[in-house]
């Protein structure tokens, strides 16, 4: 199951600011980093239809993520990978609980490689809780 597209975070400028000015929270094999999107608060009342990237300024911005795995956890692309695709899954289980405007980035450390879904999940959703991306319930 892929991520929807408006949850993907894609643009370079959009990792340097998260790098830049987000915060950080880290657990054994996961680093998040996270940034609120307040580049647009615009006041919008009933009757106006403003519509930018396809979403309504009323519901405000999705959460987006980006995944960065580099080649210190695993020389084999394969592994990369799989590891990404475990993060995504366990992403998007979560995203209903996740408040919105955040973007995300999860950064994994050397050793993820012998993590299974099930710790990731976990892990994930202790890091997106510590960042008060989403409530702790």
């Amino acid at each position: 199951m892929a991520l929807p597209k408006p949850h993907r975070l894609r643009k370079r400028q959009d990792f340097n600011a998260i790098y830049k000015s987000g915060l950080r929270r880290s657990t054994a094999h996961l680093t998040l980093r996270a940034l609120r999107r307040t580049d647009l608060n615009p006041v919008v009342t009933s009757d106006q239809a403003i519509d930018l990237d396809g979403y309504s300024l009323t519901q405000g911005y999705p959460t987006q993520l980006g995944i960065s795995v580099s080649q210190k956890v695993s020389k084999r692309a394969v592994v990369r990978n799989l590891i990404k695709r475990r993060l995504r899954v366990a992403f998007f289980s979560l995203l209903p609980q996740m408040s919105s405007g955040w973007q995300v980035v999860i950064v994994v450390k050397p050793g993820a490689a012998e993590c299974d879904y099930g710790q990731f999940l976990q892990e994930l959703k202790q890091l997106l809780i510590k960042a008060e991306v989403m409530n702790g319930s």
